[in-house]
Order: structure tokens, then C-alpha cells, then sequence
């Protein structure tokens, strides 16, 4: 069924593929277009700061975990009965509270065969989608989830049962990177603007220190690493929070930064956007995503799409989860800010700062609707950023 969609969209828009016009293909992998599990609908009663369910009870997921669990010699254990309901915080669980039992050997089992799952499931959809698309122009892409949320705490209660296994030993998002790495896909990552200052602290949020985490696995994995911004901001402060996390280092006066994003998609095109001082710093964070340099229309970044690399094992690719590295480093602030009036700042002494960018507005979008606080929705307008 992926296949065949897939195949549609390119012989309906080959097109605007030939001529250079979509150069990006994200693959939906879960809601919302995310890879992960459908933990936290708000459909279904969930909301803002919950914990989440796991998702993972139909006949086909329990048979598979019950032939997993006897392969390694227990065949009693179930799935966690403890784990909650979508609105409980961590502390009122068994399973995440503190030293709780997702600590323990049945739980770590759970997690590892929970989270392989999700993993499994990104790679066979990649490996048709590079099928459908080989030869084409584009980079293939998938948006992963910026679930902020108790990731203070240690259990890490809200990625896990969205099938994230990150916890303070343990990286979670780079073995979905080396997973990637074989499709030569890119990592589209959420919460760009949000400054832990800014969080609730009811909610033990860190969305900065995600930030860092994923941008730095894909990174170290060889990734292109792209990202959005969650929710519609204006003002210069989460402008600055981009910029600083688009060149964690700043700019470099000779050459390439080691370290910048590959994309960003902005959110959104409304008219609040066009009016007075927003367009005006809107304007100036564009100019800023280019280190105030001049868009030069003879960059063409991307190359024909070639085969997937060989596959490789799951084993292989959780080797990526351990030992958990410190981020790299990110500057306290952006070297080009954004100010209050809009005025430019320095400059970058060449070509060396450019990344490809997009506008999302408030019509033409497809697929269902965004489940999380973290996910916008809406049609794409290119933009020159």
C-alpha cells in the first residue's frame, strides 16, 4: 500500500520532480507523519502533559512479543499492566517512577522489542520509498516527534511509550539515525524555537536538551538534519533559538560550519505573519538562515536519489545506542541574532551558510490531523531560506 501510493505521487507529480520543483520527500511513518506509535491522541482523551499508552495490544503485536519473549526463554512474561492510563504522570505508575519496573529485566525486554518494532517499520517503508524515488532528485526524509515532555525525569516516560527508548544510558534517537543512515535519509525534527525557560515546569520539560540530542545523533550518524519550529512564533527570541540551533557553532568565515542544519520548515504562513513588525523580523531571520548572504541560484545541493545501502541488522544498529554521548556543543546564543528592530548584523565571508527552506500555511495540507502539541499542519509554500 506505501508502494503504490508512493508510486502514484511520482507519476502525478513527475513533473514538478523532473524540474527540480520538490526536492524533498518526507515519508509519514506514523501520526501526524511522525515515526512513532499513536500514544497520545488527543482524540482519545489524551492531553498535555500525559504520559501516553503504549500501542502495541492487537492480536498480531501480542502474538509477535509472546514469540520474542520465548526465544529468549520466557514465554510467562505479558505486556506491562502497569504502565498507566494516557493522562497519569510519571510518579503514579509502577512502571516510570522512579527505580520503577521498566528497570527491570522484563521491562528493558519490553522496551527493546517496542521501540525494534518502530525501527523495523521506518526501514522497510524507506527501503520502498528509495525504490520509487531512486534516481530522482530529492532526499528522502522522516519527522520524528520533539516529545519534550518529562524529559526530565529519568524514565522518560512520554518518548518511551511513543516508542522512543532514550534514557540517561541509552540514545534512543541515534539508532533511528543509523538506521537512516543506510537510506541516506535526513532527520526533520520539531521544537526549534522553544527554550526550556519557557516550559512548564509541572511537566519536567527540556526541549532544548532534546534538541541538542537528536540534531547531535543525526550529526554523528552523517545525516542531513533538518527541523521545524512546533508552534507559530514572531517575536526575535525564538527567531535567535532557531539560528542558534541552525549553526550550533555560528558561522565560519572560511568555509562550511562542521555543524548546520540542511533545512528548515517554518511555521506558519498566516496573516498575523504579514503584518508590521512580525514580517519585519521574519524577513531579517530568513536573511539570518543565510548568514545575510545573497541566495545563489546556481547551488543545486541535491544529486540523483541512489540504492539503499545493504541491509543491516537490528543488532547493528542498536550498537548506536550505547555508550550515550554528551551532545556537541551549542553556543549559548546565535552569533546573528535577530533583534528587536530588525537591523543586520556581521556577515559570512562566502557561500557557505545556505540551506533549503519552506513555508507551511494554513490550506492545502494532506493527511490526518495533528495529534500533539508539538506538530503543525498545512499546505507548503517554497520559500528561498
Amino acid at each position: 500500500m506505501y508502494a503504490d501510493y508512493m508510486t502514484s505521487f511520482r507519476e502525478n507529480m513527475k513533473d514538478f520532480l523532473d524540474a527540480g520543483v520538490i526536492v524533498d520527500i518526507e515519508v509519514g511513518l506514523g501520526p501526524a507523519g511522525e515515526m512513532r506509535y499513536p500514544s497520545y491522541p488527543q482524540s482519545h482523551g489524551w492531553s498535555f502533559p500525559g504520559i501516553g499508552e503504549f500501542i502495541c495490544y492487537d492480536k498480531y503485536l501480542q502474538a509477535d512479543f509472546k514469540a520474542a519473549a520465548a526465544a529468549v526463554g520466557h514465554p510467562e512474561w505479558e505486556f506491562p499492566n502497569d504502565a498507566g492510563q494516557y493522562n497519569d504522570t510519571p510518579e503514579r505508575t509502577q512502571f516510570f517512577r522512579d527505580n520503577g519496573t521498566y528497570l527491570s529485566e522484563k521491562g528493558r525486554f519490553f522496551l527493546a522489542w517496542y521501540s525494534n518494532n518502530l525501527i523495523k517499520h521506518g526501514d522497510r517503508i524507506l527501503d520502498e520509498a528509495n525504490k520509487v524515488f531512486l534516481g530522482y532528485k530529492v532526499q528522502l526524509a522522516i519527522k520524528i516527534s520533539g516529545i519534550h515532555w518529562w524529559y526530565k525525569v529519568p524514565s522518560h516516560a512520554a518518548e518511551l511509550t511513543a516508542g522512543y527508548y532514550n534514557l540517561h544510558d541509552r540514545d534512543g534517537y541515534r539508532t533511528i539515525a543509523r538506521m537512516l543512515k543506510r537510506h541516506r535519509a535526513s532527520i526533520n525534527f520539531t521544537c526549534a524555537e522553544m527554550r526550556d525557560s519557557e516550559q512548564s515546569s509541572q511537566a519536567m520539560s527540556a526541549p532544548e536538551e532534546l534538541v541538542q540530542q537528536v540534531l547531535s545523533a543525526g550529526w554523528r550518524e552523517g545525516l542531513n538534519v533538518a527541523c521545524e519550529n512546533a508552534l507559530p512564533r514572531y517575536d526575535p527570541t525564538a527567531y535567535n533559538t532557531i539560528l542558534r540551533n541552525a549553526r550550533p557553532h555560528g558561522i565560519n568565515q572560511s568555509g562550511p560550519p562542521e555543524h548546520k542544519l540542511f533545512g528548515f520548515t517554518y511555521l506558519r504562513l498566516s496573516n498575523q505573519l504579514v503584518e508590521g513588525q512580525n514580517y519585519v523580523n521574519f524577513k531579517t531571520f530568513v536573511d539570518r538562515m543565510h548568514a545575510n548572504l545573497p541566495r545563489d541560484p546556481y547551488v543545486d545541493p541535491m544529486a540523483p536519489l541512489p540504492r539503499s545501502g545493504p541491509e543491516i541488522s537490528i543488532e547493528m544498529i542498536l550498537q548506536a545506542a550505547q555508550p550515550k554521548l554528551q551532545p556537541f556543543p551549542f553556543q549559548e546564543h546565535t552569533d546573528l541574532p535577530v533583534g528587536p528592530t530588525g537591523g543586520m548584523g556581521g556577515q559570512a565571508e562566502g557561500p557557505t551558510c545556505g540551506m533549503s527552506g519552506q513555508v507551511k500555511g494554513p490550506t492545502g495540507g494532506m493527511g490526518g490531523q495533528a495529534e500533539d502539541p508539538t506538530s503543525g499542519m498545512g499546505g507548503e509554500l517554497p520559500a528561498t531560506m
